[in-house]
């Protein structure tokens, strides 16, 4: 059995539990500018359920979508790495782990759902130049890795590999979401968009986040080869039409399912939408079982 690295739970999920109202584009992000000492006790409250790693809250946070918000480019940055900040303070109070500077899809700055599709108005090029400078930013910021997460296109997993050889001196793991146990949000099926990252030194590990669980052991049998990284949603399902979350999130069977990801070779696990602490701590427990 692969020993196993474990991963925070939902960001966003944990704060909205501690008050903050998340009712805006720019989702967690926002926080960097309203009340980042919110965001940095939620990394210590995932620290102390026994995370290792701290995703920081820059999913959201780009230039563009700042810049859209009133800011200069220059106030926009300083926000992008105060996310890397955060992290590494909760790290340090904690006593150690590792930062992962969130590098969300195009389609989170869209805020139309598009992560969910892969429905973009932009070609691998394009991406290329939309991500670069946020990327840039992170790249300097002091994480000890990239997170390259929920990524819904294939073409937005070949832009990433070549901002990768760009910065030779990154290291990242790429994740994307899925809508089923084989593919991409947009189709593509994952063998072929991992075939892209196969041959980088700098990608310590791929996988999955922001997919339903229920996919999770059909998508780590199409990863052979790879160091996997596991980090899928609560397991609750989304009603658009009710504007509410449907089904119960519960920890344990979480945590059982964690174990038996494990099992199949997943080197990295935690959680993503809808997840907690209290998820987080039954990952830690299962895995060490």
């Amino acid at each position: 059995m692969v020993s196993t690295l474990v991963l925070d739970g939902g960001l966003a999920t944990h704060l909205e539990a501690l008050g903050a109202d998340l009712r805006d584009e720019l989702w967690s992000a926002r926080l960097l500018l309203e009340d980042p000492d919110l965001i940095r006790q939620v990394h210590a409250d995932y620290f102390a359920a026994g995370a290792q790693v701290a995703t920081t809250a820059s999913y959201q946070a780009s230039l563009p979508a700042f810049v859209r918000r009133g800011m200069t480019r220059q106030e926009a940055a300083r926000l992008i790495a105060l996310s890397v900040d955060l992290a590494a303070q909760a790290r340090d109070e904690a006593g150690g782990g590792l930062v992962a500077a969130s590098v969300g899809p195009y389609g989170a700055y869209l805020a139309n759902g598009a992560e969910y599709t892969g429905d973009y108005d932009l070609d691998e090029d394009g991406l290329l130049d939309w991500h670069r400078p946020r990327w840039e930013i992170l790249a300097e910021a002091g994480a000890d890795l990239l997170a390259c997460e929920t990524i819904p296109s294939f073409a937005e997993a070949r832009a990433i590999s070549r901002l990768l050889k760009e910065t030779p001196e990154v290291k990242a793991w790429i994740a994307f979401s899925c809508r089923d146990a084989q593919h991409l949000n947009d189709g593509t099926p994952i063998r072929q968009a991992v075939s892209v990252l196969a041959d980088s030194p700098q990608v310590i590990a791929v996988g999955v986040n922001c997919t339903s669980p229920s996919y999770i052991p059909g998508l780590i049998t199409e990863l052979t080869g790879f160091t996997v990284v596991v980090y899928p949603n609560s397991g609750e399902t989304w009603d658009a039409e009710a504007q509410r979350w449907r089904g119960v999130a519960d920890a344990t069977e979480y945590g059982e399912a964690a174990r038996r990801w494990q099992e199949m070779g997943a080197a990295l696990i935690g959680g993503c939408c809808r997840t907690t602490p209290a998820h987080i701590r039954r990952v830690r427990a299962a895995i060490a079982a």
